[in-house]
């Protein structure tokens, strides 16, 4: 294993930013296999729309899922990185790449085998859109095994910090799915079915590049003589990331439910909004991967006052980013709709859910940002239970706000920008707190926040 600690020497500002950069372009990637499928799916209308839409919150149910073994060893190893313990990074990847081939087994199984009742919960009403649907949700189960390892190598090298190098894998990724996607989905008359192929290709090349790349930094051997003890340290520190996203999508499910009164238009406009708005949440995503990386490092070094700096950063450039988000989103949003979709009633409730969803981008930047601190000090439960408490009040003030007699689908958009708003105020404020009494009790003195 390559004997790297980047992160605890240094100028703080220069190296995060300088992690930070690539693995944004690493999530703009990624961001872009979902914008190129749907640039090309929106020309066969808002069916096609509503159909992808609707499988892909299960498939980012198997995301949530992973996200537990991705969070989990991208905690340790940063923190063993950061002490220099190269064994116990390299026993705690071994044991990753374990978890995830098991928890796609059995992902994977789950969805082919519920198909119907999945697709069917939503009430359609439509058999077109949801033989579409079941048809995209079951191709694109197949590739999962690819996404999943290939979320766990861009963490793992992450925790190194390494962002430059799956960046460049990732651009060649997408640069596949460029070309694939026109030629399955219209060339070859695939449809739906064609945009989900691209992608399994595209993941699978991706996958083929990290194994090979990755050995510059550490080895996969004997991943079947597991661990127990490093499993469930994993686990452990990945379950409150994992419950939170398994939740969030699950509140996503249900508010997608109560979107469906409004029909597939309803849906279709959600989705692409849901497409246009990931520009921001990527974008902070990937901060995301820098700040916990950074932190893990240097909270396993023990070097308080360069966590502290380093958020203040963080902090600033996912103000920025969401600031950004949001004057995009409040003066162009009609631009940006018709990128993907020509149908005006698509058009319309689309508008709507980027104007008042992009009240509280600059908001939700920052939440992300302090869900990063909190994973990197190896304490995700407080962010995870924040979140989990907010986001599952979208349901009750949705449904209320929504009648009607109210504010119509309006409401549903209002519940998703409120709760977001009250997450990243909350959660700054938390972790500063948090790192505060870090700091006291270890040192015995107060700590400059």
């Amino acid at each position: 294993m390559k004997n790297v600690n980047r992160l605890t020497e240094g100028p703080i500002s220069r190296q995060l930013i300088a992690l930070a950069l690539p693995i944004m372009g690493s999530s703009f990637l990624q961001m872009a296999y979902g914008l190129v499928d749907m640039l090309w799916i929106g020309r066969l209308g808002s069916s096609a729309v509503a159909a992808i839409g609707t499988a892909m919150f299960f498939i980012n149910l198997g995301y949530a899922l992973n996200s537990m073994v991705v969070t989990g060893t991208g905690i340790k190893v940063s923190h063993s990185i950061g002490s220099k313990d190269y064994n116990d990074a390299a026993e705690c990847i071994k044991n990753a790449f374990l978890i995830n081939l098991i928890m796609f087994s059995c992902f994977i199984s789950g969805l082919i085998f519920f198909r119907d009742n999945l697709i069917g919960f939503f009430k359609l009403n439509d058999s077109n859109v949801e033989n579409m649907a079941k048809t995209y949700l079951v191709i694109t189960a197949f590739g999962l095994v690819f996404k999943f390892l290939n979320f766990l190598f861009t963490r793992i090298l992450n925790s190194f910090g390494e962002s430059k190098l799956p960046f460049k894998i990732n651009a060649v990724g997408v640069v596949l799915n460029i070309i694939l996607d026109p030629l399955l989905i219209f060339g070859l008359d695939m449809g739906v079915a064609g945009a989900a192929l691209a992608t399994i290709i595209s993941q699978a090349v991706n996958m083929v590049l990290f194994i090979k790349a990755s050995r510059e930094y550490f080895s996969i051997k004997n991943i079947f003589q597991y661990n127990f003890k490093k499993i469930r340290e994993i686990l452990s520190l990945g379950l409150p990331i994992a419950v939170q996203r398994i939740l969030f999508t699950g509140f996503g499910i249900l508010i997608a439910k109560i979107i469906a009164n409004w029909g597939p238009d309803a849906i279709a406009a959600q989705k692409i909004g849901l497409q246009i708005e990931s520009i921001a949440y990527m974008t902070a995503g990937g901060l995301y991967g820098a700040v916990a990386s950074f932190i893990g490092q240097n909270y396993g070094a023990k070097k308080y006052k360069r966590i502290s700096k380093g958020f203040k950063t963080a902090f600033l450039l996912s103000a920025i980013i969401g600031g950004a988000a949001t004057f995009i989103f409040l003066v162009f949003p009609e631009e940006l709709i018709k990128v993907f979709v020509k149908d005006r009633k698509t058009i319309e409730i689309g508008v709507s859910y980027l104007r008042i969803v992009g009240i509280s981008q600059f908001f939700m930047c920052i939440e992300i940002i302090s869900n990063a601190a909190f994973s990197g000090i190896g304490r995700p439960k407080i962010a995870s239970t924040v979140s989990i408490i907010f986001t599952g009040m979208r349901i009750p003030i949705a449904y209320y706000l929504s009648h009607e007699s109210r504010m119509g689908i309006n409401g549903v958009w209002v519940s998703i920008a409120l709760t977001s708003i009250f997450k990243g105020i909350i959660l700054s404020g938390l972790f500063l707190n948090n790192l505060r009494k870090i700091y006291r009790k270890i040192k015995g003195e107060g700590l400059w926040i």
